[in-house]
């Protein structure tokens, strides 16, 4: 073996100098492949399906904000509801198609900050809040407010096995639904002292938004798992309520949510107190 071959197995196997090839010459670095032009186009679009089903919650908040303005509460307060299905659906919809993105997380939260932040407060400050002059107006921007360092604080820490703070949507459902209910049964111009209760109801549930109480998150439903039977018979128990009369029941159910943060911070400070 010549001392040249020599030289060159050692560089092979590990040996100090330059990683050469069987020619004698360095190795560069490996060629990435070229990507055509349309390949590359694509690598910089965005996924269609889940960013359609968030323009469609986009447009839901869009839509009650209009209504609220023009006077139509009842279709507001639906449109709320519509956008609450809709952000829900589409992060599942990107988890099973694996098309989550950077981009589509970004555009959630602005959508949310319409359909969740602007639209319950103008609707309940054109419903309402409006005839109690500056203290309406300060009532409405603090929820405002309130959701959008409530969804910031999301995008920075997120929630994984429980909500900190009540999630903007369940807030957006407590006004939408306050004041559907006040549609249904009551009706006309809102008194004075319905438009102050719903002033305190507005800043009470956006200080729950910023609050630290933490809150049942419903990502740790397993719908795979298999469950005991009489669960589905309390399911369709459920949903026969609602539909006995919708107002009144979705009303409970958001407020009896909205409650059960504080509730579960009482519980386990008189727990530890034994």
């Amino acid at each position: 073996m010549t001392e040249r071959d020599d030289k060159h197995l050692k560089s092979v196997d590990g040996g100090v100098g330059e990683a050469h090839v069987p020619d004698g010459t360095p190795a560069g670095p490996e060629e990435k492949p070229k990507l055509s032009r349309r390949e590359k186009f694509r690598s910089r679009g965005i996924f269609l399906l889940p960013n359609l089903i968030t323009t469609g919650a986009l447009f839901a908040g869009f839509y009650a904000i209009v209504a609220g303005m023009n006077g139509d509460f009842l279709p507001a307060s639906l449109a709320i509801f519509v956008a609450i299905a809709l952000d829900t659906a589409d992060g599942k919809v990107a988890r099973i198609t694996h098309t989550e993105s950077e981009f589509g997380a970004q555009y959630d939260s602005l959508s949310d900050m319409v359909a969740f932040g602007v639209a319950p407060a103008l609707v309940a400050f054109s419903w309402g809040l409006s005839s109690l002059g500056k203290a309406g107006w300060v009532a409405t921007f603090v929820y405002m407010a309130c959701a959008a360092l409530r969804l910031a604080r999301f995008n920075t820490k997120g929630d994984n096995a429980s909500f900190t703070g009540l999630a903007s949507p369940s807030a957006a459902a407590l006004i939408a639904c306050s004041i559907l209910v006040w549609v249904e049964y009551v009706g006309g111009q809102p008194s004075m002292l319905a438009a102050a209760i719903m002033a305190a109801v507005t800043v009470c549930v956006a200080l729950l938004m910023v609050s630290n109480f933490e809150y049942f998150s419903p990502k740790n439903i397993d719908f795979k798992g298999r469950v005991p039977f009489v669960t589905l018979v309390f399911v369709v128990l459920g949903f026969s309520l609602m539909l006995i009369d919708p107002p009144t029941v979705l009303l409970t159910l958001a407020v009896g949510y909205a409650i059960s943060g504080p509730l579960q911070y009482l519980w386990r400070r008189v727990k530890s107190r034994d």
